[in-house]
């Protein structure tokens, strides 16, 4: 059975789980490289590399747009959405093609395949989207908002904040956790099975999965950052 590489931080009582963090740092290297590799030579005539990176930006951009109507957040959320989208599409990836474990130790794997790594990122959009929202509405604003349309949806909309970080959290977590399961049950429990037989059938099983991961790591760094801007939108507009 497989364990976390823990350290604790003596005297505070304080656990901290090196695998997210060393998951993440990696993770945040791959994206600096990706985004300093295809912006190193930007002219006003695209080559290849820039046009990607400007269709990733559009891309990113369109969700914004789509979801907040207010100008001045479009503004300053478009860097946050493609920043977003990439890091989660990264680390959503790693634990396909690279998991290490020393010992009983594991080491490296898809960091949103914790569930504390994804509700930061869910409790980073709500922090935002509340920002955003005192900014538009002032404090005494956007308070008086969760009244709104009729005062007695007010403890339905202040359940809704933790609804909302919940299924943000949690559904991101699920998909990439039951994506990593599954592919080590077929590499380490299917496989050695019964011989060569099951080998030889886990082979190409294991590469269709890892296909499909890919495929469902991409939709839920896209569903992540498009729910993130649509409740950001909601706290910017008055209904």
């Amino acid at each position: 059975m497989e364990k976390s590489l823990v350290f604790n931080i003596n005297g505070t009582g304080l656990n901290v789980d090196l695998v997210g963090i060393i998951g993440s740092t990696l993770m945040a290297i791959v994206v600096f490289a990706i985004c300093y590799a295809l912006s190193r030579k930007v002219e006003m005539k695209p080559n290849k590399k820039q046009n990607v990176l400007e269709y990733l930006i559009d891309f990113t951009d369109g969700i914004v747009k789509d979801n907040v109507e207010d100008p001045a957040a479009q503004k300053h959320l478009s860097l946050y959405a493609f920043v977003l989208f990439l890091f989660i599409f990264c680390m959503n990836q790693l634990g396909l093609f690279l998991e290490v474990k020393v010992g009983d130790y594991m080491v490296i794997k898809s960091p949103t395949a914790d569930p504390v790594t994804t509700m930061s990122f869910a409790m980073m959009t709500l922090l935002l989207s509340f920002t955003f929202g005192i900014q538009k509405f002032g404090t005494k604003g956007y308070l008086q908002n969760y009244a709104r349309p009729v005062g007695f949806l007010l403890p339905i909309n202040i359940i809704e904040e933790f609804t909302n970080f919940l299924t943000l959290s949690l559904r991101l977590y699920g998909n990439i956790f039951a994506g990593e399961v599954l592919l080590t049950l077929i590499g380490n429990q299917l496989g050695p099975s019964m011989g060569i037989v099951t080998r030889i059938l886990a082979a190409p099983l294991a590469m269709i999965w890892q296909g499909f991961s890919v495929f469902i790591g991409s939709i839920q760094a896209y569903v992540f950052v498009t729910l993130s801007m649509v409740y950001i939108g909601k706290k910017v507009t008055q209904e």
